[in-house]
C-alpha cells in the first residue's frame, strides 16, 4: 500500500482532472480492463452523492488508457428505488447518471433482483465466505468513489463502507446486518407508518395507530431509525454493532482480494445520516475537499482527521457518542487491507 494520501481543497475542485493525474489515480488500470467506478447514485429525495460531472472526468482518464469504465452499485435490502436494477437505473438516470453526462454506462452489479452473486473465500473471524455482487467479482479493477458522511451503524461512511457494504449482494448485506436489533419505545409514535414502508422483512406493523415490532423478523438494517420522524427506534452500541463494522470490513477484504483499486472520497455535503436516507438532511459542515489514495484505510483515516481539524473536535463522536467508529479502521488494518499511517500531500 502507498503511504501517501492526496488532498484537493474544495476551492480547487475545478482542477479535479489535474488532481487525479497528480495523485496517479490510474496507475493500476491496464488496457482493455473493465474498470468499475463504484459509487452511490443517491436515494430518491437525497442530495448527498457525488455528482455526475466528476464521474465523467474519471471515465475520460480510464478511456485514455484504452480501458472500459462503467459506473456501478448494488441493490439495497430496504424497500425503495434502489432495491432492484430496473428502478435503480431509473433513479440513477433521474440524478443525471447518463452515458452522455458520465461518458460511460451504469451497471447494477447484482442483477435485476439483487440475487446475482459470487462467493469469495476469506476464512476470517465472522465469515468463511462472503457474498458479493456478481459483476463486482468479475471486474478487473476499481475506482471507489466515496461520499463521506455520518452513519447510524458504523459512525461514518467512507471508503471501507462503500467497498464492503456497497459491494455486497443482497444475501451479503443481510449477513452483515444479522443480529443487530433496535430498541423500540412507542411513547412518541404518531402512527405515520413510515417505518413500515421501509422495513424490508416486514418486522413492523401498525396496530391501533401504534407500531408493533417483531424482533424475530428484524434483520438489523437500521432503516427504521432513519425513516421515523419521532425517534421511536434506536440502535444501541453493543457488541453486535461492533460485529457489523467488522463484517463490513471482511466483505471489503473479499472484494479487494487479488484486485487493485484507488479510492476517492468527497468531503462535501456532510450530513448525520447516510445517503440512503430518503429525505434532504441538514448539511453540518461547509464543503471541505477531496481525499484520494491507493489505501482505503488511509483515505478514511485522513478524511476523519481533516474533518475533525475543521470541526475542532471529534465530529463523528459528536454525532454518535456511543459508537466506536474506529473499529472498522483498526480491523481493516489488522486484516492487512491498509494502514492508518499516512503522509498527506496537498495539491
Amino acid at each position: 500500500m502507498s503511504g501517501k494520501v492526496y488532498f484537493l481543497p474544495w476551492n480547487k475542485k475545478d482542477e479535479f482532472y489535474k488532481f487525479l493525474k497528480f495523485a496517479r489515480a490510474f496507475d493500476h488500470v491496464k488496457a482493455r480492463q473493465f474498470v468499475a467506478i463504484k459509487m452511490h447514485f443517491g436515494e430518491d429525495g437525497n442530495e448527498g452523492y457525488v455528482k455526475p460531472e466528476y464521474t465523467k472526468v474519471i471515465s475520460s482518464i480510464i478511456k485514455e488508457k484504452t480501458a472500459f469504465p462503467f459506473l456501478t452499485d448494488a441493490s439495497t435490502i430496504y424497500v425503495g428505488k434502489r432495491s432492484d436494477a430496473y428502478h435503480h437505473l431509473l433513479l440513477a438516470n433521474k440524478h443525471g447518471f447518463s452515458i452522455e453526462n458520465c461518458g460511460c454506462p451504469v451497471v447494477i452489479s447484482d442483477g435485476l433482483r439483487g440475487n446475482a452473486a459470487a462467493e469469495v473465500e476469506i476464512n476470517q473471524k465472522h465469515f468463511k465466505n462472503v457474498s458479493i455482487a456478481r459483476d463486482i467479482y468479475y471486474t478487473d479493477s476499481f475506482i471507489f468513489l466515496n461520499h463521506f458522511k455520518g452513519h447510524e451503524i458504523a459512525g461514518f461512511g467512507g471508503a471501507l463502507k462503500n467497498i464492503g457494504m456497497g459491494c455486497g449482494s443482497k444475501a451479503g448485506k443481510y449477513a452483515m446486518h444479522h443480529n443487530t436489533n433496535p430498541e423500540v419505545d412507542t411513547t412518541n409514535c404518531i402512527g405515520c407508518g413510515s417505518c413500515v414502508k421501509w422495513c424490508p422483512p416486514k418486522a413492523l406493523e401498525l396496530q391501533n395507530k401504534k407500531i408493533v415490532f417483531n424482533k424475530e423478523k428484524c434483520i438489523g438494517c437500521g432503516e427504521c431509525t432513519i425513516s421515523c420522524p419521532k425517534g421511536v427506534f434506536e440502535l444501541s452500541w453493543d457488541d453486535s454493532l461492533k460485529n457489523v463494522q467488522e463484517k463490513i470490513v471482511e466483505v471489503c477484504y473479499g472484494v479487494l482480494k487479488n484486485k487493485k483499486s484507488f479510492s476517492i472520497s468527497f468531503l462535501n455535503h456532510i450530513t448525520k445520516y447516510c445517503d440512503c436516507n430518503t429525505r434532504k438532511d441538514k448539511v453540518l459542515l461547509d464543503d471541505i475537499g477531496i481525499v484520494a489514495g491507493v489505501d482505503p484505510v488511509a483515505v478514511d483515516k485522513a478524511s476523519i482527521d481533516i474533518v475533525n481539524k475543521i470541526y475542532g473536535k471529534d465530529f463523528i463522536k459528536h454525532l454518535y457518542p456511543d459508537i466506536d467508529y474506529m473499529v472498522q479502521l483498526k480491523y481493516a488494518q489488522e486484516l492487512g487491507i491498509g494502514s492508518m499511517e499516512y503522509e498527506l500531500v496537498e495539491y
